[in-house]
């Protein structure tokens, strides 16, 4: 069933960004294009889940972020290396390419678009922008510039939402941690909601959050909706931050649908 199974890897590629470092990709499916965008400790691997069922009608790209599974790690990190990353997947993916992102790949599809990079439509699961977000960042932050990646992984993991799939391996990308927090602004506390960089995504935007996931998660999804130009918000009923592929799929469906249909009819 649908529910439970995990499709295989898909056609395995690789782009080279703009500064040399080597991105590695998995690509399923057929249909119009749609790159998902992981977040927090997560790889292409664990998108397999979720694109393996919207592989149905779009053709999926999902990779790894720098740092990660089979993708190199040039630096010094900047966030601009990582939009240029996700530009030169896109690039591979094909025009029109929708971008879907969750938590903390969500707000790097969502800086990525603000900085100029096309997207057909965009979808990101519960944007990590809080208060209390913000200030497990800026511990994590503090941890990692004391080059304590253990102890900071063990503080992200003890509070923040990372679903349980995620945890086995995490040592290993707990550097990444690094990547993320920049992403997220650095884990400054007045950068919890980037208004200005929101007021940038001039994308259609579907905002999605779990029905009982934390009450600073879902007023976080609310608070970016109202600040982006042309969103829309869904909760969606008994999700968590983990939220089950096969609720979130349908929902990604019809958003994406809606958008293409225009063009297809044309």
């Amino acid at each position: 069933m649908d529910e439970v199974s995990t499709p295989p890897a898909g056609v395995r590629g690789r782009v080279v960004s703009r500064d040399g470092t080597p991105i590695a990709y998995e690509r399923y499916g057929e249909g119009p294009p749609l790159v998902l965008v992981s977040g927090a400790l997560g790889t292409a691997e664990g998108e397999r889940p979720l694109g393996g069922l919207l592989a149905r009608r779009f053709s999926v790209v999902a990779y790894d972020r720098r740092g990660r599974g089979g993708s190199g790690d040039g630096g010094p990190y900047a966030v601009e290396r990582e939009v240029e990353d996700l530009a030169a997947v896109v690039g591979a993916a094909g025009p029109g390419t929708a971008l879907h992102g969750t938590g903390t790949g969500g707000a790097l599809v969502l800086a990525a678009v603000a900085a100029g990079l096309p997207a057909g439509a965009v979808s990101a699961f519960e944007p990590p922008y809080s208060t209390g977000a913000a200030e497990l960042r800026r511990r994590v932050s503090e941890l990692l510039g004391a080059a304590r990646p253990a102890e900071a992984l063990a503080v992200f993991l003890a509070e923040s939402t990372v679903p349980a799939r995620l945890r086995p391996g995490a040592a290993e990308l707990a550097h990444t941690l690094a990547y993320d927090m920049a992403v997220l602004g650095g884990g400054t506390a007045d950068g919890a909601l980037p208004v200005g960089l929101l007021a940038r995504v001039h994308a259609r935007v579907l905002v999605v959050d779990g029905g009982v996931s934390p009450a600073g998660t879902r007023q976080a999804a609310r608070a970016v909706t109202e600040a982006l130009p042309r969103a829309r918000h869904r909760t969606l009923t008994g999700q968590t931050h983990d939220v089950a592929p096969h609720v979130l799929a349908p929902v990604l469906e019809e958003f994406l649908g809606e958008h293409r249909e225009p063009a297809e009819a044309a």
